[in-house]
């Protein structure tokens, strides 16, 4: 198991966000975490690489208990995060905020490597490489944020509602190359408000409800399930 999260716990001063949840993702897998805003879904990705702290259960990665551990020093074991709204530095250069995500690794080749793995899965920031990150388009930006993730080399990819605010044909591209760098080998974990998508997309799914699992299956059958689809999916197949 790449990933194993045992009845997590996270709390914002007194206030319960995550009430003992379990995960397990696979190596190779996408797994889509699906909720109404306020179900935790975010809090769990930002556990998982340690920018809130668990205050009970365990987050284990490749074997590693990791729950315990600074945010940089999760990252360099392999785990990277696409914030939710991108978050990238606006005053900054494409070129500078790629070679941010890159902050882990002192080898140049391979970082050349990384850079022109980004540039193939995103053209168009090769030709905006020295534009600031602030003048990009909301779908440039989020290629950008997937792009400086990607720099470190993660073994998994966190990523946080990657459609947010993006027109219909940028959500297809957008999707279309997550399931690139799925198909290269590379583990995702989505959180995304348009739970057909993701659906389509993943291979399970975890529904999410104020801070609990309430449901675990494969994509397929969250997708027809009755339940999922009068509370996420508008009710239709």
């Amino acid at each position: 198991m790449l990933l194993r999260v045992r009845n997590l716990r996270v709390a914002y001063g007194k206030v319960e966000a995550l009430h003992g949840i379990s995960l397990d993702i696979r190596e190779g897998e996408i797994v889509a975490l699906l909720g109404a805003n306020g179900a935790g879904k975010s809090t769990t990705l930002n556990a998982i690489c340690g920018i809130f702290k668990a205050t009970g259960g365990a987050i284990e990665f490749q074997g590693e208990q990791i729950h315990k551990l600074p945010t940089h020093a999760i990252v360099t074991r392999g785990v990277a995060q696409v914030p939710e709204g991108r978050r990238v530095f606006g005053t900054l250069t494409v070129r500078e905020n790629l070679n941010l995500g890159a902050f882990t690794c002192n080898d140049k080749a391979r970082n050349q490597k990384n850079l022109r793995r980004v540039y193939d899965l995103f053209p168009r920031l090769e030709q905006r490489i020295e534009q600031l990150a602030g003048t990009l388009s909301g779908g440039e930006q989020q290629m950008l944020a997937i792009g400086r993730a990607l720099m470190a080399e993660p073994r998994i990819l966190l990523l946080d509602e990657p459609s947010l605010g993006l027109a219909p044909l940028l959500v297809k591209a957008i999707f279309q190359t997550i399931r690139e760098i799925n198909q290269s080998g590379l583990t995702v974990v989505l959180v995304e408000q348009n739970a057909r998508a993701a659906l389509k997309l993943a291979h399970r799914g975890y529904v999410m409800e104020v801070g609990n699992i309430v449901l675990e299956d494969s994509a397929a059958n969250l997708l027809n399930n009755p339940d999922v689809r009068s509370a996420y999916l508008g009710g239709a197949r």
